[in-house]
């Protein structure tokens, strides 16, 4: 599936928005992603899962993507910028309002894991109010946690010009159940001076591109399925053990 310019909410004239539209919002975020990747990683891959998930769905449109999101736990990093969970809680309750006064159904995408928790409780406010809107992420089974061999492959798939190749470094590779306790008390530059939780060496944009693939083939049954789950988060009907976000959902603060 490839993306397409004319599904973007941003490129509309007024007049040319259906009413009751199906609307993708990409929620990223401005985050350290080790010394070879851009800050906007986060809001790059959610943006095109959106996009390229809008054109296998009938009426979708893709609102400009949301780039700030709670990132805490890089905040040792220079260029990172987190607003917070108070704050994130706040936009994206006000955006779903503000959505719901001509869309139809909203469906947030998610491209950082640092989100989640403020996804859940702003969702569950806003389904309580009635409005039908629900959240997904950007995931693959066995993807790694952060900065390393997937979301690299990703980018060299999407955005291979903005790559360091030659800055990639191997970060903290213990799996994430061992360095969770430390992650959430003190970051992740207490357990990684890069900023990388994996091994980006090895990336491809190949490998990029079939998980980009995977993740938009997701996107696209979970919201025609609509099943939504106890945290107000669509569930994938091909659901595999083990499958986890990409920027994982546990490393937050």
């Amino acid at each position: 599936m490839r993306d397409d310019p004319a599904n973007e909410l941003a490129h509309a004239a007024w007049p040319d928005v259906p009413s009751g539209a199906l609307v993708l919002l990409p929620i990223g975020s401005t985050e350290q992603h080790g010394p070879h990747l851009p800050l906007d990683t986060d809001s790059v891959i959610a943006h095109a899962v959106a996009r390229r998930a809008a054109v296998a769905l009938p009426t979708a449109l893709v609102a400009p993507v949301l780039p700030y999101g709670a990132s805490g736990e890089h905040a040792g990093f220079p260029g990172t910028v987190s607003i917070g969970h108070e704050a994130l809680r706040t936009v994206l309750v006000e955006a779903v309002r503000s959505l719901s006064l001509w869309a139809g159904r909203i469906v947030l995408v998610n491209g950082h894991g640092g989100n989640t928790a403020t996804l859940d409780t702003a969702l569950r406010l806003l389904r309580a109010e009635g409005h039908d809107v629900a959240w997904t992420d950007c995931s693959v089974p066995g993807a790694d946690a952060h900065a390393g061999r997937t979301e690299t492959s990703v980018m060299l798939h999407l955005a291979p010009e903005r790559v360091e190749s030659k800055a990639m470094t191997v970060g903290d590779t213990r799996p994430l159940a061992v360095l969770l306790p430390e992650l959430m008390a003190r970051g992740v530059c207490a357990v990684s001076p890069s900023g990388v939780l994996g091994d980006p060496t090895g990336a491809s944009a190949e490998e990029g591109h079939r998980t980009t693939d995977a993740m938009v083939s997701s996107v696209v049954a979970r919201i025609t399925a609509w099943t939504v789950d106890g945290r107000c988060r669509l569930v994938d009907p091909e659901h595999q053990p083990g499958t986890r976000q990409l920027d994982d959902e546990a490393v937050r603060s």
